[in-house]
């Protein structure tokens, strides 16, 4: 049987280790947290949504960031202190303008296809994730927010998703505790929400049911590749955390006949390692969960999921008394600090949008978004034989990961193909 390793246990590695598994490979998954999901894949914002898979990639984003650019509070906020990765990452942004059309629809299409996967492996798993099949509506605030969002649309469209435009007196039908005044919408009866750290726990588990290892808080110091009798290999050296107090940290080299990185924002160093270019860069997000501890905040809360155009922020409903608003792209390195002037402007909103829900336990979160400058995955094999990439997922990691897994799942399948058949019969029904 072959061996794969796969370096990281946040949404994309773990859907991946169980593609691989259920492809009847020898998975073992590598992580420096104690559990799965403990990083970009805490806290998101909840949304799966096809609906928001329109690519960052206009002129229209780039002049709003300039306009943002000494906001404190902007949507998206970039340090301006000088960086050879962020502004190489800038350029290659602004290269990719062309592609915003079709990359667009195929990010729509892929998400379509991942809802698919998602919703089978949580059924097959028995995985309560707080799934919300109540779809998401997009609000505007003013005629030029509409228009741009109508164009977007017909680019959805090709992409197989449909969306409706509804208009003020519909957006409050369609969820009846949002307040203030609104030009119109857009809502998209298929999307959904979840909770994306109970769904990735949940399927951690069922991937050690079929036999996928974890190797848990190991850092990965190096990787080395080499070939042998025509069969590749891939070296990783780790350092795991001490057992105890008083305990050193150990040493160990482990083997395997390939390797998926699926690292995040570590994907670009392990990459260079390999030879190959993954210009990964962080783009941090905040979001607040709002504990809905008494029944006035519970009916004052949204059940609907939610995206406001003008400020960027999404929301999603958590089950009875959990209540997630998410937002911001702060361009500001490897930086995980939360910080008061980022937050404060997510409570403000949910405390002017939903005057009756109690924000006196709200808390906060800042996750690092991998993201590519095309704002595209990228899913496939690197340079080297046997070395493979899920990574780059950016804001839509939860909402795309259960078909980019499937995607290099098969692509592994086909360039290192099992030495056994598989006894394992827990394939997608969706394939």
């Amino acid at each position: 049987m072959r061996s794969i390793a796969v370096i990281g246990a946040g949404i994309t590695g773990i859907t991946t280790a169980y593609a691989l598994s259920e492809r009847g490979y020898d998975v073992t998954v590598i992580d420096r947290q104690r559990y799965a999901a403990m990083e970009t894949s805490f806290a998101n914002g909840g949304q799966l949504s096809a609906s928001n898979a329109e690519v960052w990639n206009s002129w229209s984003t780039v002049l709003k960031g300039i306009k943002w650019m000494f906001k404190a509070d902007a949507p998206l906020l970039m340090n301006p202190k000088p960086s050879w990765h962020k502004y190489s990452w800038m350029a290659e942004f602004l290269a990719n303008i062309p592609n915003y059309k079709a990359n667009t629809i195929e990010t729509t299409r892929l998400a379509i296809k991942a809802r698919d996967y998602m919703f089978e492996m949580a059924n097959r798993e028995g995985i309560d994730f707080k799934l919300e099949k109540r779809g998401i509506l997009h609000i505007y605030r003013d005629k030029l927010g509409y228009d741009a969002a109508a164009r977007a649309s017909e680019l959805y469209a090709q992409g197989g998703l449909a969306r409706r435009a509804v208009s003020p007196s519909e957006i409050r039908a369609i969820e009846p505790t949002l307040h203030g005044n609104y030009y119109g919408g857009f809502f998209t009866e298929s999307d959904s929400t979840g909770d994306i750290h109970l769904f990735t726990r949940g399927l951690a588990d069922a991937c050690r049911r079929h036999g996928v290892t974890f190797v848990n808080e190991a850092s990965v110091d190096s990787v080395k590749h080499s070939v042998s009798a025509g069969k590749p290999r891939v070296d990783i050296a780790l350092t795991l955390a001490a057992s105890s107090d008083e305990a050193q940290p150990v040493h160990e080299t482990m083997s395997f006949d390939g390797v998926v990185v699926c690292a995040g924002v570590g994907s670009r160093a392990l990459a260079a390692q390999f030879g190959d270019r993954v210009n990964i860069y962080p783009v941090k997000g905040y979001s607040i969960t709002v504990m809905l501890d008494d029944e006035a905040s519970q009916n004052a809360a949204p059940w609907v999921s939610l995206l406001d155009d003008q400020t960027k922020i999404v929301t999603s409903r958590l089950g009875k008394d959990r209540f997630r608003i998410a937002g911001t792209a702060e361009f500001n390195g490897e930086n995980r600090d939360i910080r008061a002037d980022r937050i404060a402007p997510l409570v403000n909103w949910t405390r002017k949008l939903f005057p009756g829900v109690s924000t006196a336990r709200a808390v906060p979160w800042a996750g690092l978004r991998p993201m590519m400058p095309n704002l595209m995955p990228r899913v496939g094999a690197g340079k080297l034989p046997g070395v493979f990439y899920n990574t780059g997922h950016g804001h839509l990691g939860w909402t795309l990961s259960a078909a980019t897994a499937q995607m290099i799942a098969e692509k592994i399948a086909t360039d290192m193909p099992v030495e056994k058949p598989s006894a394992q019969i827990f394939r997608l029904a969706a394939e």
